[in-house]
């Protein structure tokens, strides 16, 4: 249903009071999801996830392509494959973003997610006694990268560390989308963002796979575009660490739902359905801390890495992407705590945006007592 005027009027109300206090951008993986958040109100991406790019249907086989290589030339085969793919996907996102800031995370999740199950090959092959060439690859390949805890295990950073060209060529791809983009008249503004580090040394490393990408892809230009470069804190040592961590980083964005997660020792696809439901029951938790921010553990966690990031870099750039960020108690922490935006999926926009005025009036009004 078409909303009523009264509703952009409010919203327009809000906006006007957290102007340059506290930012509403989205999380969206696609330029469809992109534009709908700008129509919603959204001032950028605040996440884009590339692995959703990867297990499209057409996309899915060449990650595979590039698992399996087992030479460095079909490496990077696959990977200038994944390349052109990737570079289509970023045009589409920054077009339908062009003039606002657009945080691009690098691949995340381990790479057994883009490879069959195990068990399915394994029955496969009882059943019917035989595998493909390329199932049997698959099966080796799968065998190899499966990890008994695989969401504290290889994945974001460290498999940077393993795979490294994986992120050159993610960042080659960008660059080349940004530089198409220029030429056409637009205005790109990209952040690249590298997921789970934990120290400043981790983050020095991916920061120089990065920079090199984007001192190679603007060799030459004179009007150099300023590309940002930041991580992702969501592990409670990153949040203790920030003051080290910042030292490497333009920007911070707090992944909430691993640091909930982290910080709890709960799985949250494990526990929401069985556990979580007896716990509130019992009240043993207030609140489902995924759905609203636990306020003395990963709140405060959530406070000392802002504090202790910009103890370092005063003008470091804070941000929140988990899914706290569009419910407004969490919106609520995240203003307390100095963040600069919040992020949150293109349909949970307008609330983020009243919430965020709200929130800022609440601060004033606190302010004044």
């Amino acid at each position: 249903a078409e909303p009523p005027a009264e509703f952009h009027t409010i919203l327009k109300w809000a906006d006007a009071v957290r102007k340059g206090k506290l930012a509403v951008r989205a999380n969206a993986d696609t330029g469809e999801d992109a534009t709908n958040a700008r129509a919603m109100g959204a001032e950028g991406i605040g996440l884009c996830r590339t692995e959703h790019m990867f297990l499209a249907p057409d996309r899915l086989p060449v990650v595979r392509e590039m698992i399996l290589a087992n030479t460095p030339a079909a490496e990077e085969a696959a990977l200038e494959n994944l390349r052109k793919v990737q570079q289509a996907d970023f045009e589409e996102i920054l077009e339908a973003m062009d003039g606002l800031p657009v945080t691009v995370r690098l691949l995340d999740p381990p790479l057994h997610e883009f490879l069959p199950s195990v068990e399915e090959l394994r029955v496969k092959e009882a059943t019917t006694g035989k595998l493909t060439k390329q199932e049997r690859a698959e099966l080796r390949a799968a065998e190899e990268w499966a990890e008994h805890n695989p969401m504290i295990g290889t994945r974001g950073v460290r498999l940077g560390v393993v795979k490294p060209g994986l992120y050159a060529m993610q960042v080659k791809a960008l660059m080349a989308a940004a530089a198409a983009l220029r030429s056409r008249g637009k205005n790109p503004i990209v952040e690249v963002m590298i997921p789970l580090t934990v120290t400043r040394e981790e983050l020095a490393l991916a920061r120089s796979w990065v920079q090199d990408e984007i001192d190679a892809a603007v060799k030459g230009m004179k009007k150099k575009p300023v590309v940002t470069i930041g991580t992702m804190i969501e592990t409670p040592r990153a949040a203790i660490r920030a003051d080290e961590i910042a030292e490497e980083a333009d920007f911070f964005s707090f992944g909430t739902n691993d640091l909930t997660q982290m910080t709890f020792g709960f799985s949250r696809d494990d526990v929401e359905s069985r556990m979580m439901p007896a716990y509130l029951e019992q009240g043993l938790l207030k609140r489902n801390p995924f759905e609203t921010i636990d306020v003395g553990g990963v709140g405060e966690l959530v406070k000392l890495g802002a504090e202790r990031g910009r103890s370092t870099k005063p003008g470091l750039k804070l941000g929140v992407c988990g899914e706290h960020g569009g419910d407004p108690e969490s919106i609520a922490l995240f203003y307390d705590a100095g963040l600069d935006y919040v992020s949150c999926s293109p349909f949970r926009v307008p609330i983020a945006r009243l919430a965020a005025a709200q929130a800022v009036i609440g601060g004033a009004t606190a302010s004044t007592k």
